[in-house]
């Protein structure tokens, strides 16, 4: 009964709906701050329902083997671009991982925003909505639409209510990922007109797009287009500079979203679009992935341990956990995959939670700088349980859900390349000393400024219970988000469900 429904349509566009209830409170603040909570509540709890309702969707499969639920309408016919969204196993954990994030940045940011109130919310809902149409997207027009409209709201958050060098990290967020963007563009438009030139039908879909033959020396530039855009969005070495500029000037919510989710769609179009329609380039090139991981995990790891500022030492160390997402997917094994697919959302709550931290901090110290520090556990035992709790999670401690996800990942690599295998071991080793380093001077060093810090308050607590939850169920029981992503994985990497 459930695929009568545009459930998939709702996702998208109740946040958009959601900018219009805000129009009447624009200058009451308290008020739209509950609107725009009470939509993103509305978000998660039909995520949550569809989760509960996974295995029955199952039962009653589409016309697209391993998908859920599909929605598929006429848009512009005249160029074969039709409206056509897909729920499966993989995209159903975004969603899930998206609600639940824009719950976190909204709450997070109840106190902490305090000008143009109104504006900042509505263009939260509308990322949110920009997001989701990222990962139900199967039409790769459609896609295209919804990953300019993500980027266009985090401009403007980072532009107007961040701090330091905002316009500089404004603008050069927005110049390496319009890059990117115009070169996939072009790749999805040569795809269309090449798929078209070969079957005589004019189509954007990915279904369709998925049958397309492609020369070798075709795919390779394709496939290196898109790589190219995704690459930076994860981001991948050399093309993270950006990242940790956004992270340091960018609010607190943009940052949990930043990390959260918006690395997340470059990681997820790989999987989802890059390759499945290049395969024999992906395999090519996937020693130059394995090579850009590792270097990433290093390099980011290494110039952690020089940052005084927490925000962009949490910046870097994002970038060197995505490198391990990076290796799952570069080994396009099930077990590998699997495992990547399970980190882009322990990532998204570790990275948002330490984010989370670190901004209620700033909120009562005004700085972020770790100098500043030292004796924190006595006056905020509260914050310091959460912060030494996430950071444990960041370095992979058994039990925490991180390590779930580490762990699939380099089992399903090592008979791919132990090579690579041996040396993300080694790379797991370098968090460990920068993050002990932080907590020991944050948390347990002699206090540096006599700095007035008061605990955690309700809604606080409330945050980041939420978030560890999540962090000790997935940690102790992850077999039911691996379940729900076994079929579309198994039917990725060719592998006989």
């Amino acid at each position: 009964m459930l695929n009568h429904y545009p459930l998939l349509t709702i996702l998208i566009f109740l946040p958009l709906a959601g900018c219009l209830l805000l129009l009447p409170f624009w200058n009451r603040a308290a008020i739209a701050r509950s609107v725009a909570f009470g939509i993103a509540a509305v978000e998660l709890a039909l995520a949550g329902w569809l989760y509960s309702s996974w295995r029955v969707l199952e039962g009653a499969p589409t016309k697209l083997p391993g998908y859920l639920l599909l929605e598929d309408a006429p848009w512009i016919p005249a160029f074969g671009i039709r409206y056509t969204l897909g729920l499966d196993g993989i995209s159903l954990l975004m969603v899930m991982l998206t609600s639940f994030t824009f719950c976190v940045a909204l709450a997070v940011s109840w106190n902490a925003i305090k000008e143009r109130v109104a504006l900042f919310l509505t263009l939260m809902l509308v990322m949110e909505a920009g997001i989701m149409g990222v990962f139900l997207s199967l039409d790769l027009a459609l896609f295209y639409l919804f990953w300019e409209i993500m980027l266009i709201p985090m401009f403007f958050l980072i532009g107007i209510w961040g701090h330091g060098r905002k316009i500089y990290s404004t603008l050069k967020f927005f110049l390496f990922t319009m890059f990117g963007s115009l070169l996939m563009l072009l790749a999805i438009i040569a795809l269309h007109l090449l798929h078209a030139r070969q079957s005589g039908v004019s189509t954007f879909g990915l279904p369709e797009l998925l049958h397309t033959t492609l020369p070798f020396a075709t795919q390779l530039w394709l496939f290196a287009a898109f790589f190219l855009a995704f690459a930076i969005k994860f981001p991948l070495f050399p093309l993270h500079t950006w990242l940790p500029d956004a992270h340091t000037d960018a609010p607190t919510a943009g940052s949990v979203v930043l990390a959260g989710l918006l690395l997340k769609t470059g990681s997820y179009g790989l999987i989802r679009f890059g390759y499945p329609l290049f395969p024999l380039a992906a395999q090519a090139l996937t020693p130059l992935f394995y090579t850009l991981a590792l270097l990433g995990i290093f390099y980011a790891s290494l110039v952690a341990f020089a940052q005084e500022d927490m925000k962009r030492l949490i910046a870097y160390s994002s970038i060197g956990h995505m490198g391990y997402v990076a290796i799952g997917i570069a080994a396009w094994q099930p077990v590998a995959l699997s495992g990547s697919i399970l980190q882009m959302a322990n990532h998204g709550v570790t990275t948002g939670a330490l984010f989370c931290l670190i901004g209620m901090l700033d909120e009562r110290a005004h700085t972020r700088e770790i100098a500043a520090f030292g004796g924190v556990w006595g006056k905020m035992p509260l914050w310091s349980f959460f912060f030494l709790i996430f950071s444990l999670t960041s370095i992979g401690v058994p039990g925490l859900n991180s390590f779930v996800g580490e762990f699939l990942i380099l089992a399903g690599t090592i008979k791919q390349s132990p090579l690579v295998v041996i040396l993300s071991f080694v790379g797991i080793v370098l968090p460990l000393i920068y993050m002990v380093r932080l907590v020991q001077e944050v948390l347990f060093q002699k206090e540096r400024q006599p700095l007035a810090l008061t605990d955690l308050n309700l809604r606080e607590i409330t945050i980041l219970a939420a978030l560890l939850l999540l962090d000790l169920w997935v940690g102790v029981h992850p077999a039911p988000l691996l379940d729900m992503i076994h079929l579309p994985v198994q039917l990725l990497t060719g592998v006989a469900p």
